[in-house]
């Protein structure tokens, strides 16, 4: 079975009202992380920072790895591929999300961090990421 590494991100934005997450809506019905292919030479990283702008527009600045994560996608065309996915959690500045030209997603929105993100429709293996995120940035808005 064919292997495709990608890289994604748990982007979030300092605002005055507090810690926001960009979060990707996909044709299934589910909130996400964005994420894409890695080309060839290039680091989960560089990958990561491609991918967030051309899916919505924002520039980022990788803070640290996040997890990874590996599942099994089915194509029609070329049957199954197991996507190895690299999460960091990446900053940005507050904007308005552009969603890019992408066969799987239909929209792109900005969530404060509060207990309420959770309950949001994120896929099993996602919502860990994200928890894990919303951790870290509620620990280090506390502290300063």
């Amino acid at each position: 079975m064919p292997i495709e590494e990608l890289g994604g991100a748990v982007v979030y934005a300092q605002t005055q009202e507090g810690i926001q997450l960009a979060l990707v809506h996909d044709v299934f019905g589910h909130w996400t992380l964005s994420k894409g292919k890695l080309k060839e030479g290039e680091s989960p990283e560089e990958g990561t920072k491609r991918e967030v702008n051309e899916e919505i527009g924002l520039e980022v600045e990788i803070i640290e790895e996040l997890d990874d994560n590996e599942y099994i996608a089915n194509y029609p065309d070329k049957g199954k591929t197991r996507k190895q996915v690299t999460y960091f959690l990446a900053e940005a500045k507050y904007q308005p999300l552009e969603l890019g030209e992408s066969e799987g997603l239909d929209d792109a929105e900005w969530f404060a961090v509060n207990e309420d993100i959770l309950d949001l429709n994120f896929y099993d293996d996602i919502l860990p990421i994200v928890s894990k995120a919303v951790k870290k940035l509620t620990q280090k808005e506390h502290n300063n």
